[in-house]
């Protein structure tokens, strides 16, 4: 699944690993949609899974519609 590239770690190559709680542009409207995170590397992007209910959303989505969850800031601090 998972491709390894030459002389680079997994740690180490820009990639998010499984497990990581991501945020997903959404497609409709380009905002950052919160509460998934990476089921799966693939050569094109990533699989992602909904974390409320476990549900593995049916498409891949490339890299850069993927990013690590921002915490979310405290405006009224």
């Amino acid at each position: 699944m998972d491709e390894p590239v030459p002389g680079v770690t997994p740690e180490h190559d820009g990639r998010l690993p499984v497990d990581t709680r991501v945020e997903i542009r959404r497609r409709f409207d380009q905002e950052w949609a919160r509460g998934f995170t990476v089921a799966a590397v693939e050569p094109d992007g990533y699989r992602v899974v909904r974390v409320s209910d476990d549900f593995v959303l049916p498409v891949v989505f490339a890299r850069e519609e993927v990013r690590r969850e921002r915490k979310r800031s405290m405006w009224w601090v």
